[in-house]
C-alpha cells in the first residue's frame, strides 16, 4: 500500500489525497458485513452467459492454433486444401467478419468496464448519506393537488415582517 500511495502521490503531485482515498476502499473490502457495492446483486442468466462465452475466445484461438499445427503434421493435403479455400474468400468479407466480432466483443467490453466503475464508485459512497440539517425538507403530499400547492406556495414570514416594523 504504501509504494502504491507514493507512486500515485508522485504522478499526481501530491494533490490528490491517494492514502485517504486507498485506505476508505481497503476499510469497505475489508468490513465484517461485506460490500455490496463490489458484490452488488446477482447476475441475471444472460449476463452469467455472455460472461462464460467472452471467456472462450482466448483459449479456443489458442487450441485452434494448435489443432492446426497438428493437422498440418498429420494430413498436409487435407490442411492445404483449407487453407486454399480460406484464401478464396473475398478481402472485403474478411473485414466485415472482424468488424461484427470487434463490436460484439468490444461493446461487451465496455460495458463490464463501465459495470465495474460504477461498482467501484458505489462502494466509495455511503449507503446511506447522512441528511443535511440546513437544507429544510418538505413532506410528501402524495397525489392531493390542494395540499400540493398549499405546501408550495409562499407563506408569511414573521421575523421579517417584525423586521420592516422596525424600519419604519
Amino acid at each position: 500500500m504504501g509504494l502504491i500511495t507514493r507512486l500515485l502521490a508522485l504522478l499526481s503531485g501530491g494533490s490528490v489525497r491517494w492514502d485517504t482515498l486507498l485506505a476508505l476502499l481497503q476499510a469497505r473490502l475489508d468490513s465484517p458485513q461485506g460490500n455490496p457495492g463490489l458484490h452488488g446483486r446477482p447476475k441475471a442468466g444472460f449476463d452469467r452467459a455472455m460472461d462464460a462465452l467472452n471467456r472462450l475466445p482466448r483459449p479456443f484461438m489458442a487450441l485452434g492454433i494448435l489443432a492446426l499445427l497438428g493437422a498440418a503434421m498429420i494430413d498436409p493435403v487435407w490442411f492445404s486444401a483449407r487453407m486454399d479455400a480460406l484464401a478464396q474468400i473475398p478481402e472485403p468479407l474478411w473485414w466485415l467478419i472482424g468488424a461484427v466480432v470487434s463490436l460484439f466483443f468490444g461493446a461487451r467490453f465496455q460495458t463490464v468496464g463501465q459495470q465495474f466503475t460504477r461498482e467501484i464508485v458505489g462502494s466509495l459512497i455511503p449507503a446511506d448519506p447522512v441528511p443535511d440539517p440546513v437544507t429544510p425538507r418538505v413532506a410528501a403530499t402524495g397525489p392531493d393537488a390542494r395540499l400540493t400547492q398549499a405546501a408550495e406556495a409562499p407563506g408569511g414570514n414573521p421575523a421579517l415582517a417584525a423586521w420592516l416594523q422596525t424600519l419604519t
